[in-house]
Protein backbone atom coordinates (compact mmCIF):
# COMPACT_ATOMS: atom_id res chain seq x y z
CA UNK A 1 0.00 0.00 0.00
CA UNK A 2 1.29 3.34 -0.88
CA UNK A 3 0.53 5.89 1.98
CA UNK A 4 3.04 8.58 0.88
CA UNK A 5 4.80 10.16 -2.16
CA UNK A 6 6.99 13.46 -3.16
CA UNK A 7 7.00 14.52 -6.51
CA UNK A 8 9.18 17.01 -8.21
CA UNK A 9 7.09 20.05 -9.35
CA UNK A 10 8.25 21.15 -12.69
CA UNK A 11 6.19 22.84 -15.22
CA UNK A 12 7.15 24.16 -19.25
CA UNK A 13 4.25 26.02 -21.08
CA UNK A 14 1.45 26.47 -17.39
CA UNK A 15 1.38 22.48 -17.55
CA UNK A 16 2.80 20.10 -14.84
CA UNK A 17 1.87 16.69 -16.13
CA UNK A 18 3.95 15.08 -12.99
CA UNK A 19 2.12 16.97 -10.17
CA UNK A 20 -1.48 16.18 -11.93
CA UNK A 21 -0.34 12.29 -12.21
CA UNK A 22 0.67 12.51 -8.05
CA UNK A 23 -2.17 14.20 -7.36
CA UNK A 24 -4.11 11.35 -9.00
CA UNK A 25 -2.11 8.65 -7.16
CA UNK A 26 -2.99 10.00 -3.94
CA UNK A 27 -5.97 10.51 -4.70
CA UNK A 28 -6.34 6.59 -5.53
CA UNK A 29 -4.90 5.56 -2.70
CA UNK A 30 -5.85 8.58 -0.18
CA UNK A 31 -2.16 8.87 0.23
CA UNK A 32 0.05 12.10 1.60
CA UNK A 33 0.94 14.15 -1.14
CA UNK A 34 4.45 16.16 -0.84
CA UNK A 35 5.40 18.79 -3.58
CA UNK A 36 9.02 19.71 -3.76
CA UNK A 37 9.46 22.54 -5.83
CA UNK A 38 13.05 24.14 -6.43
CA UNK A 39 14.15 27.50 -6.51
CA UNK A 40 17.35 27.62 -9.21
CA UNK A 41 20.08 29.83 -8.42
CA UNK A 42 21.35 32.02 -11.51
CA UNK A 43 23.63 30.14 -14.05
CA UNK A 44 26.56 32.66 -14.87
CA UNK A 45 27.61 32.35 -18.29
CA UNK A 46 30.86 31.39 -18.76
CA UNK A 47 31.70 34.45 -21.45
CA UNK A 48 30.51 37.27 -18.97
CA UNK A 49 33.58 38.27 -17.21
CA UNK A 50 33.98 39.24 -14.19
CA UNK A 51 30.22 38.55 -13.30
CA UNK A 52 26.87 39.95 -13.13
CA UNK A 53 25.84 43.21 -11.30
CA UNK A 54 24.45 41.87 -7.63
CA UNK A 55 20.98 43.67 -8.66
CA UNK A 56 20.84 41.26 -12.07
CA UNK A 57 21.90 38.06 -10.01
CA UNK A 58 18.67 39.00 -7.36
CA UNK A 59 16.74 39.43 -10.06
CA UNK A 60 17.02 36.15 -11.41
CA UNK A 61 16.92 34.67 -8.02
CA UNK A 62 13.53 36.14 -7.29
CA UNK A 63 12.30 35.11 -10.78
CA UNK A 64 13.39 31.75 -9.62
CA UNK A 65 11.41 31.13 -6.51
CA UNK A 66 8.57 32.98 -7.58
CA UNK A 67 8.52 30.86 -10.16
CA UNK A 68 8.43 27.53 -7.77
CA UNK A 69 6.06 29.36 -5.37
CA UNK A 70 3.87 29.15 -8.30
CA UNK A 71 4.13 25.71 -9.02
CA UNK A 72 3.26 25.05 -4.73
CA UNK A 73 0.08 26.93 -4.97
CA UNK A 74 -0.91 25.00 -7.89
CA UNK A 75 -0.08 21.51 -6.48
CA UNK A 76 -1.53 23.13 -3.13
CA UNK A 77 -4.92 23.74 -4.88
CA UNK A 78 -5.27 21.04 -6.64
CA UNK A 79 -4.41 18.40 -3.24
CA UNK A 80 -7.01 20.40 -1.53
CA UNK A 81 -9.81 19.64 -4.37
CA UNK A 82 -8.99 16.59 -3.84
CA UNK A 83 -9.43 16.34 -0.12
CA UNK A 84 -5.84 15.19 0.44
CA UNK A 85 -3.28 15.16 3.09
CA UNK A 86 -0.49 17.29 1.45
CA UNK A 87 2.88 19.59 2.22
CA UNK A 88 4.71 21.41 0.29
CA UNK A 89 7.97 23.03 0.18
CA UNK A 90 10.46 25.43 -1.90
CA UNK A 91 13.94 24.83 -1.65
CA UNK A 92 16.54 27.31 -3.23
CA UNK A 93 19.33 25.32 -4.42
CA UNK A 94 21.40 24.79 -8.05
CA UNK A 95 20.85 22.50 -10.71
CA UNK A 96 23.40 19.99 -9.52
CA UNK A 97 22.66 20.64 -6.09
CA UNK A 98 18.42 19.55 -6.77
CA UNK A 99 19.00 16.11 -7.91
CA UNK A 100 21.10 14.95 -4.67
CA UNK A 101 18.31 16.74 -2.27
CA UNK A 102 15.61 14.77 -4.10
CA UNK A 103 17.51 11.82 -3.97
CA UNK A 104 17.90 11.89 -0.52
CA UNK A 105 14.41 13.12 0.36
CA UNK A 106 13.17 10.54 -1.66
CA UNK A 107 13.64 7.57 0.85
CA UNK A 108 11.47 9.11 3.47
CA UNK A 109 8.76 7.96 0.68
CA UNK A 110 7.15 5.09 -0.48
CA UNK A 111 7.26 6.25 -4.28
CA UNK A 112 9.17 9.26 -5.90
CA UNK A 113 6.97 10.87 -8.94
CA UNK A 114 9.25 13.04 -11.65
CA UNK A 115 8.37 14.06 -15.02
CA UNK A 116 10.41 12.91 -17.84
CA UNK A 117 12.84 15.15 -19.43
CA UNK A 118 12.08 17.32 -22.40
CA UNK A 119 14.51 17.13 -25.21
CA UNK A 120 16.58 20.33 -25.91
CA UNK A 121 15.96 22.10 -22.42
CA UNK A 122 18.06 23.41 -19.54
CA UNK A 123 16.17 21.39 -16.68
CA UNK A 124 18.01 18.96 -14.03
CA UNK A 125 15.24 16.62 -14.67
CA UNK A 126 17.27 13.64 -16.22
CA UNK A 127 19.47 14.34 -13.04
CA UNK A 128 16.57 14.17 -10.63
CA UNK A 129 15.16 10.83 -12.23
CA UNK A 130 18.83 8.71 -11.90
CA UNK A 131 19.05 10.39 -8.71
CA UNK A 132 15.43 9.48 -7.20
CA UNK A 133 16.64 5.51 -8.96
CA UNK A 134 20.00 5.22 -7.80
CA UNK A 135 20.01 7.23 -4.58
CA UNK A 136 16.83 6.54 -2.81
CA UNK A 137 16.58 3.31 -2.70
CA UNK A 138 12.54 3.50 -3.47
CA UNK A 139 10.55 3.00 -6.86
CA UNK A 140 10.29 5.93 -8.99
CA UNK A 141 7.62 6.83 -11.48
CA UNK A 142 8.41 8.92 -14.35
CA UNK A 143 5.66 11.00 -16.07
CA UNK A 144 5.74 11.59 -19.99
CA UNK A 145 5.94 15.33 -20.75
CA UNK A 146 2.93 14.54 -22.70
CA UNK A 147 0.74 12.71 -20.53
CA UNK A 148 -2.52 14.56 -20.54
CA UNK A 149 -4.59 12.23 -17.95
CA UNK A 150 -4.49 10.91 -14.25
CA UNK A 151 -3.75 7.16 -13.23
CA UNK A 152 -5.18 4.44 -15.37
CA UNK A 153 -4.70 0.80 -14.97
CA UNK A 154 -6.81 -0.86 -17.23
CA UNK A 155 -3.44 -2.30 -18.86
CA UNK A 156 -0.08 -2.60 -17.06
CA UNK A 157 2.44 -3.55 -19.02
CA UNK A 158 5.63 -5.80 -16.99
CA UNK A 159 8.95 -6.23 -18.38
CA UNK A 160 10.49 -9.82 -17.02
CA UNK A 161 14.46 -10.25 -17.35
CA UNK A 162 14.72 -12.70 -15.02
CA UNK A 163 17.16 -10.03 -13.35
CA UNK A 164 17.05 -8.96 -9.96
CA UNK A 165 15.92 -4.54 -10.63
CA UNK A 166 13.20 -6.36 -12.46
CA UNK A 167 11.98 -8.53 -9.86
CA UNK A 168 12.26 -5.24 -7.58
CA UNK A 169 10.31 -3.36 -9.50
CA UNK A 170 7.61 -5.58 -9.70
CA UNK A 171 7.87 -6.17 -5.91
CA UNK A 172 7.42 -1.74 -5.49
CA UNK A 173 4.61 -1.95 -8.33
CA UNK A 174 2.56 -4.69 -6.60
CA UNK A 175 -0.23 -1.67 -4.92
CA UNK A 176 -0.93 -0.82 -8.91
CA UNK A 177 -0.68 -4.35 -10.21
CA UNK A 178 -3.28 -4.99 -7.62
CA UNK A 179 -5.40 -2.47 -8.88
CA UNK A 180 -5.16 -3.36 -12.28
CA UNK A 181 -7.76 -4.87 -14.74
CA UNK A 182 -5.17 -6.54 -17.07
CA UNK A 183 -1.32 -7.66 -16.92
CA UNK A 184 0.77 -8.41 -19.79
CA UNK A 185 4.08 -10.01 -18.63
CA UNK A 186 6.47 -9.15 -21.72
CA UNK A 187 9.52 -10.44 -22.63
CA UNK A 188 11.78 -9.24 -25.16
CA UNK A 189 13.94 -11.94 -26.89
CA UNK A 190 16.42 -11.23 -29.59
CA UNK A 191 15.96 -14.85 -31.37
CA UNK A 192 12.87 -17.67 -31.42
CA UNK A 193 13.42 -19.88 -28.69
CA UNK A 194 14.63 -23.29 -29.65
CA UNK A 195 12.60 -25.68 -27.37
CA UNK A 196 9.21 -25.55 -25.54
CA UNK A 197 10.10 -23.36 -22.61
CA UNK A 198 8.37 -20.51 -21.97
CA UNK A 199 10.28 -17.76 -20.07
CA UNK A 200 8.70 -15.79 -17.91
CA UNK A 201 6.11 -18.34 -17.31
CA UNK A 202 7.81 -19.00 -13.65
CA UNK A 203 6.96 -14.84 -12.66
CA UNK A 204 3.37 -14.76 -14.64
CA UNK A 205 2.47 -17.84 -12.26
CA UNK A 206 3.69 -15.93 -9.40
CA UNK A 207 1.35 -12.86 -9.87
CA UNK A 208 -1.43 -14.89 -10.66
CA UNK A 209 -0.96 -16.25 -7.34
CA UNK A 210 -1.68 -12.61 -5.90
CA UNK A 211 -5.51 -12.60 -8.18
CA UNK A 212 -3.76 -10.64 -11.04
CA UNK A 213 -5.64 -11.19 -14.34
CA UNK A 214 -1.93 -12.10 -16.11
CA UNK A 215 -0.76 -12.71 -19.77
CA UNK A 216 2.76 -13.44 -20.89
CA UNK A 217 3.72 -12.32 -23.55
CA UNK A 218 7.14 -13.18 -25.48
CA UNK A 219 8.51 -10.62 -27.85
CA UNK A 220 11.03 -11.33 -30.49
CA UNK A 221 12.71 -7.73 -31.18
CA UNK A 222 14.04 -8.99 -34.35
CA UNK A 223 17.02 -6.56 -34.47
CA UNK A 224 15.25 -3.65 -32.87
CA UNK A 225 16.75 -2.40 -29.37
CA UNK A 226 15.00 -3.35 -26.16
CA UNK A 227 13.40 -0.07 -25.14
CA UNK A 228 11.98 0.70 -29.21
CA UNK A 229 10.19 -2.99 -28.28
CA UNK A 230 8.71 -2.31 -25.43
CA UNK A 231 6.98 1.07 -26.81
CA UNK A 232 5.81 -0.32 -29.65
CA UNK A 233 4.31 -3.24 -27.68
CA UNK A 234 2.60 -1.23 -25.40
CA UNK A 235 1.36 0.93 -27.98
CA UNK A 236 -0.10 -1.63 -29.81
CA UNK A 237 -1.84 -3.65 -26.46
CA UNK A 238 -2.96 -0.05 -25.29
CA UNK A 239 -0.84 -0.48 -22.24
CA UNK A 240 -1.85 2.70 -19.64
CA UNK A 241 1.62 1.52 -17.26
CA UNK A 242 4.76 0.21 -17.82
CA UNK A 243 7.02 -1.61 -14.97
CA UNK A 244 10.28 -2.32 -15.38
CA UNK A 245 13.91 -2.17 -13.73
CA UNK A 246 16.19 0.48 -13.34
CA UNK A 247 19.78 0.03 -15.13
CA UNK A 248 22.93 1.63 -14.84
CA UNK A 249 25.77 2.30 -12.55
CA UNK A 250 27.51 5.26 -10.68
CA UNK A 251 31.01 6.31 -11.81
CA UNK A 252 32.45 9.29 -9.89
CA UNK A 253 28.82 10.04 -9.04
CA UNK A 254 27.95 9.96 -12.70
CA UNK A 255 24.97 7.96 -13.17
CA UNK A 256 25.87 5.46 -16.59
CA UNK A 257 21.86 4.53 -17.61
CA UNK A 258 21.84 1.19 -18.95
CA UNK A 259 20.54 1.05 -22.90
CA UNK A 260 17.25 0.23 -22.15
CA UNK A 261 16.50 2.40 -19.24
CA UNK A 262 18.38 5.52 -21.26
CA UNK A 263 15.82 4.85 -24.60
CA UNK A 264 12.77 4.09 -22.06
CA UNK A 265 13.21 7.35 -20.22
CA UNK A 266 14.16 9.34 -24.00
CA UNK A 267 11.44 7.78 -26.00
CA UNK A 268 8.18 6.93 -23.56
CA UNK A 269 4.87 7.83 -24.45
CA UNK A 270 3.63 5.72 -20.91
CA UNK A 271 3.90 6.40 -17.36
CA UNK A 272 6.64 3.98 -15.89
CA UNK A 273 7.53 2.65 -12.63
CA UNK A 274 11.22 1.98 -12.18
CA UNK A 275 13.51 0.31 -9.64
CA UNK A 276 16.83 -0.50 -9.13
Amino acid sequence: MIKDLVVNLSARNGADPASDYAISIADAFRAHAFGIAFAYEPILPPSVMGGLPPDIIEAQRAEGEDAANVLIARFEESARRAGLSAQSRMIPTSLAGAADLFGQIARRFDLSVVCQAQPNTLAPQELIIEAALFESGRPVLVVPYIQKGGLKLDRVLVCWDASRNAARAIADAMPFLRRSKAVDVVVVATERPKSDELPGADMAEHLARHGLEVDLRRIVSGGTDVASTILSYAADAGAHFIVMGGYGHSRLREFILGGATRGILSAMTVPTLMSH
